[in-house]
């Protein structure tokens, strides 16, 4: 018999064809060329204007359909993080998922108490710890918007904190021009300088414009700074269906698109080439509550779209969420939407992926549901890597030779079977499979206490590589402005 060389098949989600993804984008187009948008930004409103943009009633834009063309030729068809070692670790191209925590939780869950609290800034610290100990989860997000720093502090307390807890890549927010630039002064600082760190980026800035199609200009600000310093950035506004959009999704879908091309092309018009993520965020302002959620099946299938949408038209990497729920606690339903929104992020090759541990509709965080989504998404991975088919795997041998040993053979003694269980099978580390005898005899834990007890350990134990004291000491000297 031949060795077999047959590539590996692995399951997709589409939900657009090629006529939709053309029908929605020139929506987007006409969007922009007949209803324009507002650009609070007077230096981005110039570059527009002497673009070949229209500009009415002073800061009113129509921008023409090849401007957005040119943009999205220029901009890169892959942006590549690495971490904070000068390791490339997140390729963000093609069918590539990488998953990672939020940003700006009011509250949290207390890993002690287990009651809801405000955040401070020791829960940053402990998030970005947690994150670097988990090997399912990519990059780190702050996930607190601390009760116990200053308001015009926030951003650059949060990063710094990350900076000393975590060594892997960073999507970070800022408020300004003025906190993005020293959160850019600590990233040079730790990559060795603004030349090594524009060669090896590790962090990622978001951004959100305001639905419906206005552009603030601290907003903007940052979009500029970003595309002068090759920071890479996403730019996902918040056209959420109902809200700050049209209710139905084609309609939100369109909205998000046209303002996410005004982002990149101010963003390519003032750095040509700088990496820009793709992708706007369309959820749905839930009708009964008016909070937008994070457990609905919406958002989950309109990034699948813009997944497609990027394979038949745009070619950019793309922002998604996933691991995420509206539920108040880490229960049945926080587990049925994160394993829901993963495993379609998974299926639909989004590239980069945050939210992961967001409760109460991006309010609250838990340390105990950022470890068992770690789990859901090894689960995720394992299934859409496909049935790898070989020789190896087809084991034709290991069936001779155990079904010709007559009666009570088993494959459990085969050699096969101990060459090949560990990549053939999921093996849940937090998931429980055992006898219920032995699974009370080991205290009749359910996944919350399992996920709790795992969390703790990993901050007890987990040693984060750390930072040289002459960076630490300039890191603090930033801080103090």
């Amino acid at each position: 018999m031949k060795p077999l060389d047959i590539p590996t098949f692995q399951p997709r989600l589409k939900v657009l064809n090629r006529e939709q993804a053309l029908v929605i984008h020139a929506a987007a187009l006409e969007i922009l060329e007949k209803t324009g948008f507002k650009m609070e930004h007077s230096g981005a409103l110039e570059m527009l204007s002497d673009a070949g943009c229209r500009v009415s009633d002073g800061d009113w834009v129509r921008l023409p359909a090849y401007l957005a063309e040119e943009a999205l030729s220029s901009a890169p068809r892959q942006i590549a993080l690495y971490d904070q070692q000068g390791n490339k670790t997140m390729p963000l191209r093609d069918g590539n998922s990488f998953y990672g925590t939020g940003s700006d939780a009011t509250f949290t869950l207390d890993m002690e108490t287990g009651q809801r609290r405000r955040t401070v800034l020791r829960d940053a610290a402990n998030f970005a710890r947690l994150v670097d100990g988990l090997e399912n989860i990519a990059f780190a997000m702050s996930m607190a918007n601390p009760e116990d720093v200053p308001v015009e502090d926030i951003y650059v307390r949060v990063f710094a904190e990350m900076i000393r807890n975590t060594n892997k890549p960073m999507v970070f927010i800022a408020d300004s021009g003025k906190d993005i630039a020293r959160i850019y002064e600590i990233a040079c600082l730790v990559a060795g300088g603004e030349a090594e760190f524009q060669r090896k980026p590790f962090i990622l800035n978001y951004s959100e414009p305001i639905s419906p199609l206005r552009f603030p200009a601290n907003v903007v600000e940052k979009l500029i700074f970003c595309a002068e310093k090759k920071i890479p950035i996403c730019f996902p506004s918040g056209t959420n269906a109902g809200g700050g959009a049209p209710v139905t999704l084609a309609g939100a879908m369109a909205l998000g698109i046209a303002e996410n091309l005004v982002g990149l092309v101010v963003h390519q018009l003032a750095g040509k080439g700088s990496p820009f993520l793709f992708g706007p965020n369309v959820s749905v302002l839930d009708m009964k509550s008016t909070v937008v959620s994070y457990g609905c099946p919406e958002w989950s299938l309109t990034q699948a779209a813009l997944a497609d949408m990027r394979d038949e038209i745009y070619g950019l990497p793309t922002w998604a969420y996933a691991g995420a729920s509206d539920a108040k606690v880490m229960d049945a339903q926080a587990g049925a939407e994160a394993m829901f929104s993963i495993v379609t992020a998974m299926l639909s090759r989004s590239n980069l992926i945050h939210d992961v541990a967001f409760l109460e509709f991006g309010s609250t965080s838990s340390l105990e549901m950022l470890t068992m989504a770690n789990e859901l998404i090894a689960m995720s991975r394992f299934f859409t890597t496909g049935i790898p088919v070989n020789e190896e795997t087809l084991a034709l041998e290991a069936i001779e030779r155990v079904a010709g040993g007559g009666p009570g053979s088993m494959f459990l003694m085969d050699d096969h079977t101990f060459e090949h269980f560990e990549q053939a099978q999921f093996l849940p580390k937090l998931l429980d499979r055992s006898r219920y005898d032995s699974w009370e005899e080991a205290g009749a834990m359910d996944l919350y206490k399992r996920c709790n007890i795992e969390a703790k350990r990993i901050l007890a134990e987990h040693q984060v590589a750390p930072k040289s004291e002459e960076v630490l000491h300039e890191i603090e000297r930033i801080l103090q402005g």
